[in-house]
């Protein structure tokens, strides 16, 4: 549970407009206890279609390697089995909804949705753990799996399980009434659900000929139009909502409301579309999973109305292109994206199965939509979810200025990427320098303190790794140390963040980082450098100051930190390694180990002398030298951390990763 002070850190951060708007909010919530016990209404449109289908032969265009995947994970779901979150779960034959198995509590599920403290785990368990499974993207790969074979055993499994979600969560009440981006994403999910089932017999009286669905739906869309996220919290939670309640809006329109709902989701979805994204194309959250999240949710939505004959406004597309440009641009050769900021390894629809590549998914979306660049970077392993959107939509050619070579710098976002290209037998050396500001709107929720913090790959191995996430809510001890300063591959002075945090998606102080120099040569030497003034307190000022160069022909990076203050300060520069890589820690010279693709690789990483260096691996009290693959896993890595002093007119600190040939 929150407490007072919490409350009081979080009003702060809100401006007039916001603090109306959730007061008109919390008046609504007091309206609609009163709606717990009234008669379900009826008045739905007597003529009921679903007219969004897919075309006859769309499934022979799947792959059949992702058919193979798809069909693969849909049998192991009818064997009761899916993994959530580092948890594996055995009982999805026929699952408690509200059962987190994690915890091994259950939260309340006839009780007032909104009197339920989600967020206290000794109240509800885990509620991640049990939101996830509610999304329904597990119905969505068991339909895809009907479509692709007509074997009716997947339909079956999928009839029985919504039955059992609508019976046991009645509109209002338990968790999966709470939260705007589960509404909106289930939504989503039962429109393809319901596409997928098209040619099973028994799909009609599933869905519009069924009260209680329509019933489910319905309350959804009022939930939504009631209870927006707004001010401070409007990032990718709006999108989410405004995506599920403009697909079922489109493919769902058996309401009397119904256009109207069009209307308003389609603005909502453009206005907030362009809102959160930067002029370059990244995510203004500079959490690289949710620009992962939003573009699946803005790809679905825009196609959902594009079929159903709704116009989409140009600028709805253009964003979507950018979004889609910037993510080719900043992937490295295996096509993996930073692992900047916070991410919790959401999805906005799921047709495919374990195991296919999320982000060359997103990339042959995007490229059947809007045409492929030359310079995009090739390869994935084939996926679903492509030929369905594409087969629903068709190219969408745009009068848009593209970049004509690979981006390298967005100096709106502050990030760049400096990268060798792959040559004979030395891989890619690909690097992200973070010079860009604290996060979204004035909570930052899924910002990290990660200011001037830089991620290093070779061949797409983690050298130099981000740690990633682990956990939002139940472990604040982790939750604080996985977006922390010290969990980073930067400085920390004086045993502070840079930023100041007032919960785990609240920051109440901001750090201020300004790009100086962002110059990308892959066959020359890059050179980037920033700094921040994150450090300033009561009037004195400090500014870490950051260079980054990374020289192609000797396939070497240098790194240079520079403290700039009147008075010396208590330093921690910290280097944490992947987790495929050992070290072996000689005074301030690390030799650098790992395996790949059959072969050994080195590397050196030769330390600053100034300061007295340490090796930490899966300490716990407090915890350092941790990495996390995915949202809930967790494991120990080798993180290197020199500890001194710095500022106070000292020099300049200098660090040299060199890579064996």
């Amino acid at each position: 549970m929150m407490d007072a002070g919490w409350y009081l850190r979080r009003l702060s951060r809100m401006g007039p407009r916001e603090m109306v708007g959730r007061a008109a909010t919390a008046s609504r919530i007091r309206r609609w206890r009163g709606l717990l016990d009234s008669p379900a209404a009826s008045d739905w449109l007597p003529e009921r279609r679903f007219t969004a289908v897919l075309p006859d032969e769309v499934m022979a265009a799947v792959p059949d390697d992702a058919g193979a995947r798809l069909i693969a994970t849909a049998d192991r779901l009818m064997d009761g089995h899916a993994d959530y979150f580092g948890v594996t779960r055995d009982d999805l034959v026929s699952p408690d909804w509200s059962f987190d198995p994690r915890t091994g509590r259950r939260a309340p599920s006839d009780v007032y949705a909104f009197d339920i403290p989600y967020r206290d785990e000794h109240a509800v368990g885990d509620i991640k753990q049990l939101w996830e499974p509610s999304r329904h993207q597990h119905l969505t790969v068991l339909a895809a799996a009907y479509a692709l074979t007509g074997d009716d055993r997947y339909a079956y499994r999928v009839a029985d399980h919504l039955k059992s979600w609508w019976a046991a969560n009645p509109p209002l009440r338990g968790v999966h009434w709470v939260s705007g981006i589960e509404l909106g994403i289930r939504l989503l999910s039962w429109v393809w659900v319901r596409r997928l089932l098209d040619r099973w017999p028994g799909a009609r009286g599933l869905f519009e000929d069924n009260p209680e669905a329509l019933h489910q739906i319905r309350h959804h869309q009022r939930w939504l139009a009631a209870f927006p996220s707004r001010g401070s919290s409007a990032n990718n939670h709006v999108i989410a909502e405004a995506a599920g309640q403009l697909a079922a809006a489109c493919s769902f329109p058996w309401f009397p409301e119904s256009a109207r709902r069009r209307v308003e989701a389609m603005r909502l979805l453009d206005d907030q579309l362009q809102h959160n994204t930067f002029e370059s194309g990244l995510n203004r959250e500079l959490a690289t999973e949710y620009h992962g999240l939003v573009l699946e949710l803005g790809l679905a939505a825009a196609v959902e109305a594009d079929a159903a004959g709704v116009a989409v406004p140009d600028s709805t597309w253009l964003v979507l292109l950018r979004m889609t440009d910037a993510l080719a641009a900043i992937v490295d050769n295996q096509l993996q994206p930073p692992r900047q900021g916070d991410g919790d390894d959401g999805h906005g629809l799921v047709v495919d199965g374990d195991g296919t590549h999320r982000w060359a998914s997103l990339l042959a979306t995007g490229g059947a939509l809007f045409g492929r660049s030359a310079w995009w970077p090739s390869g994935g392993n084939g996926d679903a979810r492509t030929p369905l959107l594409a087969a629903l939509a068709g190219p969408h050619p745009l009068p848009a200025v593209r970049p004509e070579r690979r981006p390298a710098h967005f100096a709106d976002a502050g990030a760049t990427i400096l990268r060798v290209p792959q040559r004979d037998a030395g891989g890619e050396i690909w690097c992200r320098c973070d010079g860009g500001p604290h996060g979204f709107l004035s909570i930052a929720a899924h910002a990290h303190a990660d200011a001037l913090s830089v991620e290093v790959r070779h061949d797409g191995v983690d050298v130099l790794a981000d740690p990633g996430t682990f956990c939002y809510h139940g472990d604040p001890e982790w939750r604080s140390y996985f977006r922390s300063t010290l969990g980073h591959n930067t400085l920390e002075l004086d045993g502070e963040d840079q930023s100041g945090s007032g919960g785990p998606f609240l920051w109440t102080r901001h750090t201020r980082s300004r790009v100086l120099v962002g110059h990308a040569d892959p066959d020359g030497v890059s050179r980037w450098r920033a700094e921040h003034d994150g450090y300033g307190r009561r009037g004195r000022p400090v500014v870490h100051r950051r260079s980054v160069e990374l020289d192609s022909a000797a396939r070497e990076l240098r790194v240079t930190d520079e403290v700039i203050s009147t008075r010396r300060h208590r330093g921690r520069l910290a280097f944490h390694l992947g987790p495929r890589i050992t070290a072996d820690l000689g005074g301030a010279r690390a030799l650098l180990r790992w395996k790949h693709r059959g072969q050994y690789r080195t590397a050196v990483l030769e330390l600053p002398a100034e300061l007295a260096w340490a090796a930490h691996r899966g300490d716990v009290d407090p915890p350092l030298g941790w990495y996390s693959a995915g949202f809930g896993r967790r494991e120990p890595v080798v993180s290197l951390v020199g500890r001194g002093f710095v500022g106070g007119g000292a020099g300049a600190m200098s660090t040299l990763l060199r890579f064996g040939s």
